[in-house]
């Protein structure tokens, strides 16, 4: 039997009297990819945010691999997020870029850097700076950030946004790796088809609620 390696329990947010999300509980498994849709504003990323550590429930508890990350109060330990787009420095190259983002905590050197960068598609000896990045190759280096130190939890919000379908696809066979690797990933979309293709289980989420959840047979 699975264990849980994300749970959380009666998760609600509040924006003074405006309810975000609404009494959400949650049992993920490790290994396992998660897919969460809902239309704008339905309260989806705002669960990526409070699951992740980036923002702390109103009411509530998270645990992540058996740690309380609600009362811990830290951002949790061996987790990549992609969520809106991140703060790159825009006269640096996206090797640049994460190399100095990898000084944060030196847990990786520059083959591990270049192995996420052309795991997403793109030249890690690309000289051009990420100002001259299109959208979509902007969206292939955040996930490649958000991967790249070997996490075993990631959380990705809208990953496909501005990729073109062989990038698609190219993301999607990289999903299954890493999944295939024992990672744990939870994704919030509009794209249903890269979700339905990707994800053992799917959340559908409206008015900050879960309102519905279906098993799938994936296989990669």
């Amino acid at each position: 039997m699975s264990e849980t390696y994300l749970k959380a329990d009666g998760v609600t947010k509040l924006f003074k009297k405006n309810k975000v999300l609404d009494n959400i509980s949650l049992s993920l498994e490790k290994g396992k990819i998660y897919g969460f849709q809902g239309r704008n504003g339905s309260g989806k990323t705002m669960l990526l945010r409070i699951l992740s550590g980036l923002m702390k429930p109103t009411e509530g508890q998270i645990w992540i691999n058996g740690t309380n990350i609600t009362k811990q109060g830290d951002f949790p330990d061996d987790i990549g997020v992609l969520i809106e787009y991140p703060g790159f420095v825009t006269n640096y190259t996206g090797f640049k870029n994460l190399k100095l983002l990898s000084m944060i905590r030196s847990k990786i050197n520059d083959t591990d850097i270049r192995k996420a960068i052309t795991s997403v598609g793109l030249d890690p000896d690309d000289k051009k700076k990420y100002k001259k990045y299109s959208l979509g190759m902007k969206q292939r280096l955040g996930i490649a950030q958000a991967i790249m130190e070997n996490q075993q939890l990631i959380m990705l919000d809208e990953p496909t946004n501005a990729l073109d379908r062989e990038a698609v696809h190219l993301v999607e066979k990289l999903f299954f790796d890493l999944k295939a690797e024992g990672k744990t990933i939870l994704i919030a979309s509009h794209d249903y088809e890269t979700l339905k293709t990707v994800s053992d289980k799917i959340f559908d989420i409206d008015g900050g609620r879960i309102v519905n959840e279906s098993e799938r047979n994936v296989n990669s």
